[in-house]
């Protein structure tokens, strides 16, 4: 099942500030496995299949460095088609010494890292849907050791290449002020609580394990980053259609959040000041 298409709400690119331009260029290239696909003297738009952006970095005028126990971007996490892809890539880590985390969620395998600005990424593959565990409408998910071995030893006689033409952005995952007012806005949105982790939630479009993440681990209250600081400047939600990005609008002026309108779709903030794009496929 493909949670990244219609009829689902899925996320689409990210933006992020960065302090040196060329700098990450070369890491998203060199270390990620990115495509550029546009290039502007600040900014530079990247992608896995040559077509899709799915990473935009930029290096503001007034850029300053990232900040700490504020809101804003926890990780992207890049979703990789397969685990044999996953295996290519820690081999690859390994090769560059590249220093790396690692979680079995059960619903996935994921590898954790940090951009130079320090801006966080995971990139994961999947379980087959059939094997996650549904209770009461939460799915069942873990931080347990991952079976590095056995992922690398699926990847024999595949060598990394950069990121594979069928990578997604899987999810998001935010800092945010307050759980409560992040869940009430994220429904809005369209999305539901599939699981929850102390001081976190995990929300979801169609029974995914999550497209967006929602924490507090920055603390209750966490203020909003300086605007031009590295880090978050917005990441953008693509609806199957525009009636469903529509009803999405209704319910976020029923909450009085403001809305502008932009040439592709809209834009909003949710209550932590995360910047949101919303479009139609």
């Amino acid at each position: 099942m493909n949670f990244h298409k219609a009829p689902h709400i899925y996320t689409g690119e990210v933006h992020l500030n960065v302090l040196d331009l060329n700098r990450s260029v070369q890491f998203y290239q060199e270390v990620i496995g990115f495509k550029v696909l546009k290039e502007a003297s600040n900014k530079v738009v990247l992608t896995a299949d040559g077509k899709t952006p799915l990473l935009i970095i930029e290096q503001p005028g007034n850029v300053t460095p990232k900040e700490p126990q504020k809101s804003g971007l926890y990780h992207f996490a890049l979703l990789l088609p397969n685990r044999a892809d996953l295996g290519a890539i820690i081999k690859h880590f390994i090769q560059q010494h590249i220093r790396i985390g690692a979680s079995d969620h059960l619903v996935s395998e994921a590898l954790y890292l940090s951009d130079p600005d320090g801006n966080g990424i995971e990139i994961y593959t999947d379980r087959s849907p059939d094997l996650w565990s549904w209770d009461n409408g939460k799915v069942a998910m873990s931080t347990d050791p991952l079976d590095g071995e056995s992922i690398i030893a699926e990847s024999a006689g595949q060598n990394w290449d950069g990121l594979p033409a069928g990578t997604v952005m899987g999810h998001v995952h935010l800092h945010v002020a307050n759980l409560l007012e992040a869940k009430t806005f994220y429904n809005a949105l369209g999305f539901e609580v599939v699981s929850n982790y102390p001081q976190a939630l995990f929300m979801s479009n169609g029974k995914y394990h999550h497209h967006i993440g929602l924490n507090t681990w920055n603390g209750e209250g966490a203020a909003r980053p300086t605007s031009g600081s590295v880090g978050l400047q917005s990441y953008t939600l693509i609806y199957p259609d525009e009636t469903t990005l529509n009803d999405a609008i209704g319910e976020l002026k029923a909450l009085e959040v403001e809305i502008e309108l932009s040439g592709s779709g809209f834009v909003v903030e949710d209550p932590s000041g995360n910047r949101i794009n919303l479009r139609a496929a």
